[in-house]
């Protein structure tokens, strides 16, 4: 749905913080992961080669923003994407990316060259 009016810095607040949960390349990464399924904080550290605190920090940054969901499984905890929007919002991404070539890893202000 197209946006037809203007927010105020107040109503981009939360858009704001679901970007910058995002922007972190470990919790995108794990968010990649999950989109092609259920994993263990285990498998996620096998895949991404996290410590498994680091993985689990991450883990409840994105559950507590209402991401991922987890259910357990004997002694172990699944984890999987809440939201199939999040899936849209990345396949949007993509095709961003994708129209706008390096010129976001460029930005002379939060490219890649910047450390930001």
């Amino acid at each position: 749905m197209p946006m037809t009016t203007v927010q105020t810095e107040a109503d981009l607040t939360a858009a704001v913080c679901l970007f910058r949960g995002l922007a972190d390349p470990a919790r995108l990464a794990i968010v990649q992961h999950l989109v092609l399924g259920e994993h263990r904080v285990v498998d996620l550290t096998a895949h991404l080669g996290l410590a498994q605190s680091t993985v689990s920090g991450h883990l409840s940054c994105l559950k507590d923003c209402g991401l991922v969901t987890a259910r357990a499984e004997g002694r172990a905890s699944l984890y999987s994407l809440a939201r199939p929007e999040l899936l849209d919002l990345l396949a949007s991404a993509e095709r961003l990316l994708e129209a706008t070539g390096e010129q976001v890893a460029l930005c002379p202000t939060y490219g890649q060259d910047t450390g930001a």
